[in-house]
């Protein structure tokens, strides 16, 4: 007789091989065709909602594996939140206006277009960017409203964002004034703060004489009768600012020196300087010197010195007044800085401090970078071609005391990595310190009190943001493009200021931007809406900062507070959100500008939640780049190891750091991932015969191990499932890895094979089995769905094709509809669990024991082996309660308990028996049915009779 088609082997078309790379695209194509995505919707229907908004990636260019890491974490936490019990919709989203844009329109079709044809050709290229994208997303297996996402460009988002615009105006929030801003050259327009990254730059560092023009109260401030000729020195690495000189700026509390020096330069012995910083300048002036009286710098205040370049040229003859400036230190240079409010912020607030005027500053750079043509000596210039000429005409001058080359840390633009200078312009802006007409809290107040209202993901957040609201100077909200939401106010042409209906206005031109978008207001003329008006009024040609677009999605998109705005999604999403997720850098981006529009239009945060992930890098740590050749395309890895396998790094890494990525990290991955997909494999082929319906055993009928088999993933999906509600990812990663390879494969399913192999097919002992996998396998699938999703879809179809066959359609069946199992309750889940945590520990010495008997070849299985087990107290009594069963725990074919005294101890020895040709164990009674000599007396009973009596394993 063949014995071996007596057994019940597993069997299932689940196969070993995933070959996920080819499958999971027909899996996408499956949950459109069937509609999955709304089929959660429906199933969902009516539970606590859980929003989390998504940040808009930039509609331009391929995504690249940071995109991919972030909407696989957006995915998961969605999934795991429907899955849990809430109504978690996904709204994936596109920021769209912009310089980018701007430029690719550029490169493709020329400068200089008209407007409206910028416009109709930026729409149309995002369309298309939008789709790619999109693509690719989907490939990720992120599950989502594709085909009504949110895009910064739909017109009802563009109406809306207008529509913020007014709110926060008519709040008290905006203002128009002259101020130094970010100013990018080859933008043409001022920056965003989050559009500013730093790059190291060599600039010629210069120490400039300003010659002494009040030489009275210079001597009454240094307490002397009289002072010769000489000059206070400053020191600064922006030569081309020296043209734009209208203060300098000494600390109160500084103490300063008269020194005498010699050889004596052009305009005289004495120079005025930092006294702690006299001794390191006169060595780098190569000169010679003594002190002749001290200062603080508060004496100081208010006497002028003359421009260094007033007697080379009579433009530049005016004078410099001393402010004071607890800004100025005296770490380096000469512990006094030169003053151009034009092209400085601290300089700027000082110079109005001391009652200076917009109309005062001089400031000859245009929006180009040049120069002005009028500029006495450098007019059309650039600043950086001006920047050696400036030092030779100093030279010249005999005001330059030192040059030299210095390299440091300066600002560039994000988009074009090109030097970028702070460039006082007319702007419009959001007052950071401004009080709001209602007399609440400013815009500093209310986002400092509302980053401490929101919880962080990780911690160190807080303090993150914290810090750049707190410093952060007032937010400049216009720009000068051409595809972005217009600022669309009409102003007087000769005063400067609003139409008094500007708030009425402001709805008008939104309601014909919510039927032509943005269109609507560059062909708009003046008399449209101002009448007779129009000629006093003219169109403000701004647009607003794209950070402003993104930031008031939670208006635009979610619908406000109370629903004060329509919303693109307003019906599905909810204000504020639960959770905003994006990289580490959005801190001063989308999570920065979101919170203040938010705190201006309703005085909170847009989120309950922020949650912050790190940038990934290669094996090394090193940046991604593709001039280093280490880029690691989320594309490639889709179509070579499938798009599962970037699901389980990214789940299975701590994002809250640097995500390290590389082909052999991605390697460990896919062995990970197999490991979990063969244990997947058996308990589905050990299913493929069972009917949960009819067949399963009830729950106080079932062996023991199995009881303990469900108290035992009770407690992993207690942990698992606490670990998604932290959205901590990795330790849920390593739980469920844990739970296969070691819970389930080194012990319960090893322990197991032998009952579902060789019980009789619909034994008690084999149902009992089968009632607890099915369990097992239920819970294991839905808590792998949110990060596993093809191969928990996959698996799931199976099940519901064999063991639930009689609850659902297995053709439409999806897993992302299901919540979470519930696992029946036991009483005694805690004895239970404490019983066989010891047993397990007993269990693991005898393996080592057997290994070590194996190693000597004295056996060859571990049936081959017959244990000895003599123990006391709780331990025999732990190991005795098993009876026979307790050889199927340790694998063996007999296991004997004896009562001794001390520790437990462990003897194996091999058996005298034969081996049974059908269970493999070493019995006695091999043999003694003369029917069948080839087999046990169990396997006799199991095959031809009542079957085997056993009740724990």
């Amino acid at each position: 007789m063949d014995y071996k088609k007596t057994l019940n082997l597993p069997d299932t078309p689940f196969p070993m091989r995933g070959d996920l790379a080819k499958r999971e695209p027909a899996w996408i194509a499956q949950w459109e065709e069937n509609h999955v995505y709304q089929a959660i919707r429906a199933a969902s229907r009516g539970r606590p909602r859980f929003v989390l908004h998504d940040g808009p990636p930039y509609a331009n260019g391929d995504i690249h594996i940071g995109h991919a890491v972030n909407k696989i974490l957006k995915d998961i936490i969605v999934k795991s939140r429907n899955m849990a019990g809430y109504d978690a919709h996904y709204v994936p989203g596109w920021d769209c206006h912009g310089m980018p844009i701007e430029i690719q329109i550029e490169k493709k079709y020329g400068k200089h277009l008209p407007v409206a044809e910028v416009q109709s050709k930026a729409r149309a290229y995002a369309l298309e960017q939008i789709d790619r994208q999109r693509k690719d997303f989907k490939r990720l297996g992120v599950l989502g409203e594709w085909d009504r996402p949110y895009m910064t460009m739909n017109f009802s988002n563009e109406a809306d964002e207008i529509r913020a615009l007014g709110r926060i105006l008519d709040k008290g929030y905006v203002f128009r004034g002259l101020k130094p801003v970010n100013w990018c050259f080859d933008c043409g327009s001022a920056l965003a703060e989050a559009e500013v990254e730093y790059a190291d730059r060599v600039d010629p560092a210069v120490d400039v004489a300003f010659p002494f023009a009040e030489h009275g109260k210079l001597a009454q401030a240094f307490g002397l009768e009289s002072v010769d000729d000489g000059a206070i020195v400053i020191w600064t690495t922006t030569p081309w600012t020296i043209p734009s000189n209208q203060a300098l700026n000494l600390h109160p509390e500084i103490e300063y020196a008269l020194v005498r020096v010699s050889p004596a330069p052009k305009f005289g012995p004495l120079l005025l300087i930092a006294k702690e910083r006299v001794e390191a300048c006169l060595k780098a002036w190569n000169l010679e010197g003594e002190i002749i009286a001290t200062a603080p710098g508060q004496a100081l205040s208010g006497i002028e010195f003359r421009h260094p370049l007033a007697q080379f040229n009579a433009a530049y003859d005016r004078k410099s007044p001393a402010y004071l400036g607890d800004y100025v230190t005296a770490d380096s240079g000469t512990g006094v800085v030169h003053s151009a409010p034009a092209y400085g912020i601290e300089d700027f607030v000082s110079c109005k401090e001391h009652g200076m005027k917009d109309t005062d500053f001089i400031s000859p750079v245009m929006g180009d970078g040049k120069y002005v043509d009028s500029l006495a000596l450098f007019g059309g210039l650039s600043i950086w071609d001006a920047n050696p000429k400036i030092v030779e005409a100093l030279k010249e001058a005999g005001a330059l005391m030192h040059v030299e080359k210095h390299k440091h840390s300066y600002m560039h633009c994000w988009r074009h990595k090109t030097p970028i200078i702070y460039r006082a312009t007319s702007q419009w802006f959001a007052g950071m310190d401004v009080a709001p007409k209602d007399g609440g809290p400013t815009l500093r107040e209310s986002a400092l009190a509302g980053i401490d209202a929101t919880a962080f993901f990780p911690a160190w957040g807080r303090a993150r943001l914290h810090a750049m609201i707190a410093n952060r100077p007032d937010w400049t909200l216009s720009r000068q493009r051409q595809w972005g939401v217009p600022m669309a106010f009409f102003v007087h042409k000769e005063t400067g200021e609003l139409h008094p209906r500007t708030s009425e206005l402001l709805e008008q031109v939104a309601q014909r931007v919510e039927q032509s978008g943005i269109e609507a207001w560059q062909a708009l003329e003046p008399r449209d809406l101002l009448g007779d008006e129009a000629d006093m009024y003219e169109k403000n040609r701004d647009t607003l900062d794209v950070w402003f677009d993104s930031g008031s999605t939670h208006a635009t998109v979610l619908g406000g507070k109370d629903g004060e705005f329509a919303g693109s999604h307003g019906a599905e999403l909810a204000w504020p959100a639960d959770l905003y997720l994006e990289g580490s850098d959005q801190h001063r981006g989308w999570f920065h500008s979101s919170l203040l529009t938010g705190c201006m239009l309703y005085g909170q945060p847009p989120y309950k939640a922020l949650l912050t992930h790190g940038f990934v890098v290669d094996g090394q740590g090193r940046k991604m780049s593709k001039s280093v050749g280490n880029v690691i395309a989320p594309q490639k890895v889709s179509d070579s190891l499938g798009a599962e396998i970037l699901r389980l790094w990214v789940a299975s890494t701590d994002y809250s750091g640097e995500l390290s990525i590389s082909d052999e990290i991605l390697k460990r991955v896919v062995e990970g991932y197999r490991r979990i997909r063969n244990t997947l494999r058996f308990l589905l082929a050990n299913l493929a015969d069972f009917d949960a319906v009819s067949q399963a055993v009830p729950y106080g009928d079932l062996f023991e191990i199995d009881r303990y088999a469900l108290a035992m993933t009770a407690q992993m999906q207690s942990e698992v499932q606490a670990n998604y509600e932290r959205y901590d990812f990795h330790p849920a990663v390593s739980r469920l890895q844990t739970f296969c390879s070691e819970d389930l494969g080194a012990f319960y399913l090893d322990i197991l094979k032998d009952r579902l192999y060789t019980s009789a097919p619909g034994s008690l002992a084999r149902r009992s089995a089968q009632t607890a996998l099915l369990d097992v396998t239920q819970t294991l699938l839905k808590l792998m769905a949110p990060i596993l999703s093809f191969t928990a879809e996959e698996a799931w179809k199976e099940l519901v094709a064999s063991a639930l066959k009689n609850q659902a359609d297995a053709a439409r069946a999806t897993i992302f509809t299901e919540v979470y199992h519930v696992l029946p309750p036991f009483a005694d889940a805690d004895a239970l669990t404490a019983k066989w945590t010891r047993l397990r520990a007993i269990r693991a010495e005898v393996q080592r024991k057997l290994e070590e008997v194996r190693t000597a070849g004295d056996i060859g299985s571990s049936l081959q082996a017959e244990v000895d087990l003599t123990a006391s107290g709780e331990d025999q009594q732990l190991l005795a309660s098993l009876g026979d069963d307790l050889r199927f725990v340790l694998i063996v074919s007999r296991a004997t308990v004896h009562a001794g005294e001390g520790e437990t101890t462990i003897q194996v020895t091999p058996s005298a028996h034969k081996k049974c040709e059908r269970c493999w164990h070493w019995r006695l009674d091999v043999g003694q049915d003369a029917d069948h000599p080839e087999i046990c007396g169990r396997c006799v009973s199991n095959l031809f009779g009542s079957g085997e009596a056993r009740d724990k394993a």
